[in-house]
């Protein structure tokens, strides 16, 4: 599914990437309910990925746009291949849902009933929950042709109904939306550790007569729309910023219709009124063979109490022995950089770092970015209480990143509040970096502790994200940091930048340049290598030089999770792989060898073209030899994994790895051991 030789279209890439996610349904290592999570993940990624990728080809193919992707396609030619192949990958995880998951769930003890499956025990329990918690808040909606076809909310399951009055005369179409503010799998009474549910929508299905009196329902279709979120804004006047995300969010509501879901089967005569009744393309309809948006499965099924053993074994994250010991944090740090691989690493002693700063008379000032945050944070109870106390607290916080819109502005008011100097980001580009600066008073002057990652200050996803980060107070990284603030504060350096790399600047060449002196060496005989380690890979740029360094004779290794445009053509010295298992893998790490003198660097960008030109990244080295070390060994564990790791071949098409012995699962070993590399005693046994 390529025209170009040297690349591969994007948006199918990443659905490779959803495909695999998928397979993990199916995998044995994982317990049933953790089964059932990714089945449900696969649901939430494509409603993502059609609100905002293929909103934005439907956008472009709306204003007649005809620009070749990297791979030669045109927006149309992306839409068709997509939807086919989307259409697939539906069909897939319906069938694994009614032939595998429904089954074994069944099996070990929860049972997802139908109407039809009611008993009259249970009829009578339901009218009671009915009458009681559901009818007092449904609002149906008659359609009526001589008004305008109802604006519908993406992502609500609505229930049409066709009707016939008593009176007779032609039937009567009404919309009754499936509220949101009741949990979707109605749970019936049952002894623990055994569980029977219905959905909400069968619920109303069975006494939809008490909403309609003196009509009766002829048939009835649940339906599910998706619609666009991909709006183009003028964001370059900041003093405007949240007028336009505010109404941008507003606009979600009445967006182009990219998806309409419907189980199949569905009444002919309402599916057409539908769809001519909100002007739905014909290849945006998409049937599926089961009840519509799987996310109940993450959302409620697979964290129902009395089935610990069908889930993941639990374990406590890791605190680095020197955080056990009663002392200032700073103190801590002065004693060395801290390296954290969460979620194996806990995060408190992040959150410990931003607190003790709130305190510490001796603080002076407080610099943070803040891209997605938990919905209670203790990230923003922190620095609201730092300004409370006098201190100097700036904050970017971005109200751009997509879906957390709201949320951020909310955070963002909330903080001003507080007394924060609060940014909401900068002209033109998203501020993705991850970073936070402490100035402290010391009795030699002012000291600088600098926090850098690769992942969001996120106390939640910091339990399911794989990330890396280090706390430090090396005297050039807090200048750098420093200085970067000042960049995104939009003033002018007042010492450059001399080893972090801020992006859309430097970037690129910076990156560049590494590659460029990798492939140096291999001609000139020189020790050289490269491995990185990121979420996507889809700059053409960087994609040619890799290339190019391996044809070279360096030994490129990369790990890319998801997106990867590089059209694989079995080159030697090549290695493209990715590992889905039971973390997100999130961090982006970049290493060159470098003729024995091995670089390190630790980055919030991927090497897209966004997070090289159109977003501030923050890229970072690692300093500290010792923590070299540890991340270079990780990488090399998660290099030998056979068990979640995929190697894309020479027809660009993902194979697992073969299992072999012994059998290497990262993450696991990651969990149990505070020295993976390793320590394969612990494998072993």
């Amino acid at each position: 599914m390529h025209k170009s030789s040297s690349y591969f279209n994007r948006e199918l890439s990443w659905l490779n990437f959803n495909e695999r996610i998928l397979e993990e349904a199916v995998n044995p290592d994982n317990p049933l309910m953790e089964q059932a999570r990714f089945l449900s993940i696969v649901s939430n990624n494509l409603d993502e990925f059609f609100m905002v990728r293929v909103g934005k080809l439907e956008r472009k193919k709306d204003l007649g746009r005809l620009k070749l992707d990297i791979a030669g396609y045109t927006p149309d030619e992306q839409l068709s291949a997509v939807r086919k192949k989307v259409a697939g990958q539906v069909a897939h995880q319906y069938q694994l849902y009614n032939d595998s998951i429904l089954p074994l769930l069944q099996r070990d003890g929860f049972h997802l009933l139908s109407k039809d499956d009611i008993n009259q025990e249970q009829l009578r329990w339901l009218s009671q929950y009915f009458d009681s918690q559901v009818l007092p808040i449904l609002t149906p909606r008659t359609l009526n042709p001589s008004h305008p076809f109802p604006i519908l909310s993406a992502k609500t399951i609505y229930i049409a109904v066709l009707l016939q009055s008593d009176k007779g005369g032609a039937p009567q179409t009404a919309i009754v939306p499936v509220p949101r503010a009741i949990k979707r799998v109605v749970l019936l009474p049952m002894g623990r550790g055994r569980a029977r549910g219905i959905l909400l929508e069968e619920v109303i299905s069975l006494f939809l007569p008490r909403l309609f009196l003196y009509l009766a329902p002829l048939a009835q279709m649940p339906f599910r729309l998706t619609r666009n979120t991909d709006f183009v804004m003028n964001l370059d006047d900041m003093h405007n910023l949240l007028n336009e995300m505010s109404k941008n969010v507003q606009r979600r509501s009445y967006g182009k219709i990219v998806r309409l879901e419907v189980s199949r089967g569905a009444n002919a005569k309402l599916l057409e009124m539908i769809t001519q009744g909100m002007e739905v393309e014909e290849d945006a309809l998409i049937q599926v063979d089961g009840p519509l948006d799987l996310r109940f499965l993450m959302r409620q099924v697979c964290d129902l109490p009395g089935f610990d053993a069908l889930r993941y074994e639990p374990f406590s994250p890791r605190m680095d022995e020197r955080l056990k010991v009663r002392e200032s944090i700073f103190r801590t740090i002065r004693g060395g950089d801290l390296f954290f691989h969460h979620p194996y690493d806990s995060f408190d002693p992040i959150v410990r770092f931003l607190s003790e700063a709130a305190t510490d008379q001796n603080v002076l000032a407080i610099k943070q970015t803040l891209y997605r945050v938990s919905s209670h944070s203790p990230m923003i109870d922190a620095l609201a209480r730092a300004a409370q106390n006098g201190k100097q607290v700036t904050v970017l916080i971005e109200v751009r990143a997509r879906f957390d819109e709201e949320h951020n502005i909310a955070w963002s008011k909330a903080l001003e509040k507080a007394g924060c100097h609060v940014l909401y980001g900068v002209p033109r580009w998203k501020t993705h970096s991850k970073v936070t600066l402490v100035i402290r008073r010391e009795a030699d002057g002012l000291r600088h502790y600098t926090h850098f990652g690769t992942g969001n200050y996120n106390d939640v996803t910091a339990r399911i994200y794989t990330d890396m980060g280090i706390l430090t107070c090396d005297k050039q990284l807090g200048e750098d940091a420093a200085a970067f603030f000042n960049l995104i504060l939009g003033y002018n350096y007042t010492y450059p930048m001399r080893e972090m790399i801020a992006s859309p600047y430097h970037l690129r060449q910076e990156m560049l340049m590494r590659i460029k002196r990798e492939e140096e060496n291999a001609v000139q005989g020189l020790q050289s290598g490269i491995t990185m380690k990121m979420n996507s890979l889809s700059d053409p740029q960087m994609i040619d030089a890799l290339r190019s360094a391996a044809k070279a004779g360096v030994r490129v290794k990369l790990m890319v999770r998801g997106i990867c445009c590089l059209n694989y053509k079995q080159q030697e010295n090549l290695q493209v792989v990715s590992l889905v298992g039971r973390f997100l893998e999130h961090p982006r790490i970049y290493c060159f060898y470098n003729n024995g003198q091995q670089e390190v660097y630790l980055s919030s960008a991927d090497l897209m073209p966004r997070n090289l030109e159109k977003r501030v990244e923050l890229t970072s080295p690692v300093k500290d030899a010792a923590i070299r070390a540890r991340i270079l060994s990780i990488l090399d564990l998660y290099f030998e994994d056979n068990r979640k790791l995929w190697r894309l071949d020479h027809a660009n098409v993902y194979q697992r790895v073969p299992r072999a012995l012994p059998e290497i699962n990262a993450q696991e070993l990651l969990i149990r051991s505070a020295d993976p590399c390793l320590d394969r005693k612990i494998q072993q046994s």
